[in-house]
């Protein structure tokens, strides 16, 4: 059984409520802050709060979501992206990663070594820079690409560790932070553990370089989370949740998130924790679920 469907049946037998009572009250979630600054993402809330993306932030801000993650933030207009910026700081909230994307970055590969691809990156890095300012942004995810079969590791890997250096030189003067993230989308993407990202971060030498630590994906890719988030942790500068399987909100899968992110808390963590998943239940009560599930989880000390 899903814990949240136990821990709700559990309630309901135990402390004499009824299926009506509990429907009667539109919203129970306390608008207080979290232990840890969760992010969420546009469109996670519209059915409560509407498509307007500002409505959306809104209603982020008033259940005690303090920063939003938007990847496709680059690729919108110049004018959106600055009132969303604006919006942003009248709410107190602070803007998490956006991809550094220059149309098919994904699709294509730093480990190549090609002119092109490296042309393509610098160039987007640059453009990045100016989103950046326009939402308050200081990180920006970074994926090199796709394993290269038909060169070595080492020079796949030198390659990428150059591409890095020319995207920290770009980024290093305004004081804004490339975050790497192995993934797990397919094993043919070069970057999937975070102790080769570790080693990258570590060769590229940059404040401007580090780790994104999605634990969806690390999950999938590794285990043993907090094992491996403690010996890279110095490098881990962004994280993203996202429950497995499924990649849902935290308590619909295996992952012991309240665990995790007590660990997390202790650590003295004071970075941002996109919520980069969807929604386990459609509609507004899939959405008040999200909202309960991080009470759940964060209700430690």
């Amino acid at each position: 059984m899903n814990r949240r469907h136990f821990l709700k049946n559990s309630a309901l037998a135990g402390g004499g409520l009824s299926v009506a009572n509990i429907s009667s009250i539109p919203n129970i979630i306390p608008a207080q802050p979290f232990n840890l600054n969760y992010a969420p993402h546009f469109g996670m809330f519209e059915n409560s709060a509407g498509k307007d993306l500002f409505d959306q932030l809104k209603f982020m801000s008033d259940n005690g979501f303090k920063s939003l993650e938007d990847n496709g933030m680059l690729k919108r207009p110049v004018d959106i992206q600055t009132k969303i910026g604006e919006t942003l700081v009248k709410l107190g909230m602070t803007m998490g990663v956006f991809v550094v994307d220059g149309g098919d970055n994904w699709k294509t590969s730093l480990t190549t070594g090609k002119q092109e691809f490296l042309d393509n990156f610098i160039k987007t890095c640059k453009d990045s820079v100016e989103c950046a300012k326009r939402v308050n942004a200081k990180w920006m995810t970074v994926v090199p690409g796709f394993f290269e079969r038909r060169l070595p590791m080492g020079v796949q890997t030198a390659n990428v560790m150059e591409a890095l250096r020319r995207g920290a030189e770009i980024f290093e003067p305004h004081g804004l932070v490339m975050v790497l993230e192995p993934l797990s989308d397919t094993p043919d993407l070069f970057l999937r553990h975070s102790d080769q990202t570790y080693m990258i971060c570590k060769a590229v030498n940059s404040p401007s370089c580090k780790i994104l630590y999605d634990i969806y994906h690390m999950q999938r890719n590794e285990g043993h989370l907090i094992p491996n988030m403690e010996m890279t942790w110095d490098e881990i500068a962004y994280i993203q949740i996202g429950d497995n399987h499924g990649r849902k909100e935290p308590t619909t899968g295996e992952i012991n998130y309240k665990k995790v992110f007590e660990w997390i808390y202790n650590k003295g963590y004071k970075g941002i924790m996109g919520m980069e998943h969807g929604n386990y239940t459609p509609g507004k009560d899939g959405e008040m679920n999200v909202i309960k599930a991080y009470r759940e989880v964060d209700a430690f000390k």
